[in-house]
């Protein structure tokens, strides 16, 4: 998993690029990127599945805000993001992953 981030030149936006690998997506056969940038819709950003068997999505986030996700895969297992910046406690009882932009 891994969080790239491209900063434009100009303006208050950054491109978010989010993946999970096949170790982490295991049989997975559909991935949503899910988070409060989105309000926490299940089916608002489905990942693309690569020939490698990567997931990937990408999202232009505003600069200076930090972001909760998660990755819902087959739309009932949850899953972390292994390199967010950090991690915080959700209501439920476990983390969310957290990016920094």
């Amino acid at each position: 998993m891994s969080l790239r981030r491209q900063y434009r030149k100009t303006g208050t936006t950054c491109t978010v690029t989010f993946t999970l690998p096949k170790t982490g997506a295991g049989s997975a056969t559909s991935v949503h990127l899910v988070g409060d940038f989105n309000g926490w819709d299940k089916t608002a950003h489905p990942m693309r599945k690569q020939k490698n068997g990567i997931f990937a999505a990408s999202l232009s986030l505003e600069r200076g805000r930090e972001y909760q996700f998660r990755y819902l895969l087959d739309g009932d297992r949850w899953e972390n993001d292994w390199q967010a910046d950090k991690y915080l406690r959700n209501e439920f009882g476990s983390d969310n992953s957290v990016v920094v932009v």
